[in-house]
């Protein structure tokens, strides 16, 4: 039984992890899940291959029925600063996510999409050259976006138990692992953590109609893809 959850090594989970990393879960698992850390596209893929047991993947890819959910994902309502679009270049994807591809086609958004860390230094650098995909979604629809969503193939009793209680927990972030991230990712501690005040994991209400919405809206995408 698969009980391997996989890391999604962006800031936006950051919270997450170091929730994880008090966890008593057993080491091996630990082991295990450190070393399952990708960008969102790997881990669609670990999870559809039953490489890896649960993991938060690409909301897109979360449509699918084989899947066991939770109401947790990465949610951010009227801006994120980490899903872009830069403007006045041509149309190009962002190989690591399924999810913000899918969003800029939704909204006729054109331009390079951008995700993750990367995109968040490069949208604080000069917000003008990016449109932020969440901003774009909010003033269509007036609805917060889920970017991504808690998935597992099996277990799901077993991590509800683990992650439903990260939910009501407020996450302190050590001083060292701020710093840790911000020189490694070249962005503020500051900046950090107003960027964390943007990104929410519960899945509520209004969350699961934009959820839906956003379905809805890429399934003619789909069935081109298909065609």
């Amino acid at each position: 039984m698969n009980k391997i959850f996989g890391k999604i090594d962006f800031l936006n989970l950051l919270p997450l992890h170091i929730y994880l990393k008090k966890y008593p879960l057993p080491s091996g698992l630990k082991k295990a899940t450190a070393y399952k850390k990708g960008v969102p596209s790997k881990l669609n893929r670990e999870l559809h291959y039953r490489r890896i047991g649960a993991a938060v993947i690409s909301s897109i890819e979360s449509r699918h029925k084989g899947y066991k959910k939770l109401d947790i994902g990465i949610c951010a309502h009227k801006k994120v600063h980490s899903v872009i679009i830069q403007k006045g270049v041509g149309d190009e994807k962002d190989p690591a996510s399924a999810t913000s591809n899918m969003l800029a086609l939704v909204l006729n958004q054109h331009g390079k999409v951008i995700i993750g860390d990367k995109a968040l230094k490069l949208y604080l650098q000069d917000t003008n050259a990016y449109t932020d995909l969440c901003s774009a979604w909010y003033e269509r629809t007036g609805l917060p976006f889920v970017f991504a969503r808690f998935c597992c193939v099996s277990n799901l009793p077993f991590f509800k138990k683990i992650f439903l209680p990260f939910l009501r927990r407020k996450i302190f972030i050590p001083r060292y692992i701020l710093d840790f991230y911000a020189s490694s990712r070249q962005i503020s501690p500051a900046q950090i953590k107003a960027y964390l005040n943007l990104i929410y994991y519960k899945i509520s209400r209004k969350e699961k109609k934009a959820l839906k919405l956003f379905l809805n809206s890429a399934q003619i995408y789909l069935k081109r893809s298909k065609e």
